[in-house]
């Protein structure tokens, strides 16, 4: 028989900044359907929300912002 000795370990999950922020709106209006497409901050994203809404008079949207998260293991504070 063997022996195994289990260790918990602590991990933290964290934005990685260097992966940046992607946002993108959606019109839910039920016949529209448009959207910003993946855009590299959510100003952009908003700014074309505001356009959108001032072309069409939408004013319901769905937003996504997604980003890269990196785990690390926390340090031992021992």
């Amino acid at each position: 028989m063997s022996r195994a000795a289990v260790r918990y370990v602590r991990h933290t999950l964290r934005h990685a900044p260097e992966g940046g922020i992607t946002a993108e709106a959606f019109c839910v209006n039920d016949r529209c359907r448009a959207t910003s497409g993946p855009m590299n901050d959510a100003d952009s994203a908003q700014m074309w929300c505001l356009t959108h809404t001032g072309r069409t008079g939408h004013e319901l949207f769905r937003r996504v912002f997604t980003d890269l998260a990196r785990v690390s293991r926390e340090e031992d504070e021992s």
